[in-house]
């Protein structure tokens, strides 16, 4: 039997949200009363309030149809929408709040579909033992402000554990991607998931591949996103779920670091992870440096090489990993520019390591910085991140190194402004130097000047000219 009283803060944060969304949430109840009709808070709203985690969205859930639903918000909410009609879900806006009412219902998967078949329910209790948590399987009555939890929520709350409220082996059936939920809510909110939904997730994680690539991708960034995304990555490794969402991940524990620093590159690869999350600007999770610390090193299964000496070697795996993260977040429908971004800091992210005893010269610093343009700040904390030696004084030595390119690139920067490098000629100057139009040649004589600021920095417009007449004849191209 489960204890369903609410602490004395938790009974505090129910009344302190209550005050805040009465003029909403009372006024929407005493709406759907007066049509005959049952309303209630329920999900992840009641949860996080019982955490001290309140936002502006409400769900709610009814036992009205959609189409009812429709008539009765039609002159009371700002706004309406229907884009999640088919799955019993209509959408609204009042004044700051957005609200989500899903009829009482039922959903499961057939084995071969990637889409619910959903059907009505008739009753609140119902509805709450078809959620994918007990801990999300709470809520309050509306406009009366009843507390129900049939499947002891609060008790996991208390407990921090995920347990789904019926058998995980049918809640993981309706719907497959509560397998990911598990492993994203153990990365937002530290819980730990009970032993009956790990054993159900671990023999049915093929299920996995029936639910959609976007889908599969928000509950992944998601989890990468939260407070702690090394447990729910573990998760994801441990029940083999990541083989067939993130395959490249647990390959990762086969290889053993070339520096013999970590008994695999997978634990290594999560220690990058941690290490770049405490860089993090803020408090605010920064999505592409996350993504790029996880997938850094996946190009070593590929590259491996046994050297003389029993050592191990993983030649160009920046450029292999960068080739394979583009493939892997392209399949998972990632956005275009989130794909560059982590895939050219994954191919950057070694570049660091010919730095050597900071004898880079001016040329070199420029080219870093060029290469890396806006990623810049992204990739110093990915570079500092990927030293994991637990040796102090080396680490100490790489840190100290380091420091210093910051502080070559910052006068560089500040000398040269090096984040608009370019040519001192323009393409008018160059056509006038070589008394030629428009075409390629143009083209071949601005990139001659580039790498020419590049290696030599700012030699002024006169011997700038003069270096693009030299190169003119060496071409046999006139001037």
């Amino acid at each position: 039997m489960s204890d369903t009283t609410l602490t004395e803060s938790q009974q505090q944060a129910m009344n302190d949200l209550f005050r805040k969304i009465a003029p909403v949430a009372d006024e929407l109840g005493r709406l759907f009363a007066a049509h005959g009709h049952e309303l209630a808070l329920v999900g992840g709203p009641v949860r996080d309030l019982l955490l001290g985690r309140v936002g502006n969205d409400l769900d709610l859930t009814t036992d009205a149809h959609p189409e009812r639903v429709l008539e009765i918000v039609r002159d009371w909410a700002d706004s309406v929408w229907t884009i999640g009609i088919d799955f019993g879900t209509v959408g609204l806006r009042k004044g700051s709040w957005l609200i989500e009412i899903t009829t009482y219902r039922s959903e499961s998967y057939d084995p071969k579909s990637r889409k619910p078949d959903v059907m009505y329910g008739e009753t609140l209790e119902a509805d709450l033992e078809r959620r994918d948590f007990a801990a999300n399987a709470m809520a309050v009555r509306l406009p009366g402000h009843e507390f129900v939890d049939p499947y002891g929520g609060l008790d996991d709350l208390r407990a921090k554990l995920m347990r789904t409220p019926g058998p995980p082996e049918r809640s993981f059936a309706d719907d497959p991607l509560r397998m990911l939920r598990a492993a994203r809510f153990a990365s937002q909110l530290g819980f730990t998931v009970d032993d009956a939904a790990i054993a159900a997730m671990t023999a049915m994680a093929e299920r996995i591949e029936i639910v959609s690539a976007e889908r599969i991708r928000d509950e992944l960034d998601k989890l990468i996103c939260g407070a702690g995304p090394r447990e729910g990555l573990r998760l994801l490794v441990e029940t083999g779920l990541a083989a067939h969402v993130l395959p490249e991940l647990p390959k990762l524990r086969l290889e053993i670091d070339e520096h013999h620093r970590h008994k695999d590159v997978y634990e290594h690869t999560l220690t990058v992870l941690d290490q770049a999350i405490a860089q993090e600007e803020d408090g605010k999770p920064d999505r592409i440096l996350r993504w790029a610390a996880l997938m850094h090193d996946i190009g070593k299964p590929k590259t491996r090489r046994h050297e003389a000496g029993g050592r191990v070697s993983f030649h160009h795996h920046e450029v292999v990993g960068a080739q394979m993260t583009r493939k892997r977040m392209t399949e998972l429908k990632f956005p275009k520019d989130v794909v560059s971004d982590v895939s050219q800091l994954v191919e950057l992210h070694l570049r660091f390591h010919g730095y050597g005893t900071g004898e880079w010269t001016d040329s070199a610093v420029r080219r870093y910085v060029r290469d890396a343009g806006p990623l810049l700040s992204r990739l110093h904390k990915l570079t500092r991140a990927d030293c994991t030696t637990r040796n102090k004084r080396k680490a100490a030595a790489l840190s100290r190194t380091y420091d210093q390119l910051e502080e070559r690139i910052a006068r560089l920067a500040e000398e040269e402004e090096l984040a608009k490098i370019r040519p001192e000629l323009d393409g008018n100057e160059i056509q006038g130097v070589l008394g030629i139009g428009p075409g390629p040649v143009v083209g071949r004589a601005y990139k001659f000047l580039l790498e020419l600021r590049l290696d030599k920095g700012l030699i002024g417009k006169e011997a700038a000219t003069e270096a693009l007449r030299e190169w003119a004849r060496s071409n046999d191209l006139g001037a």
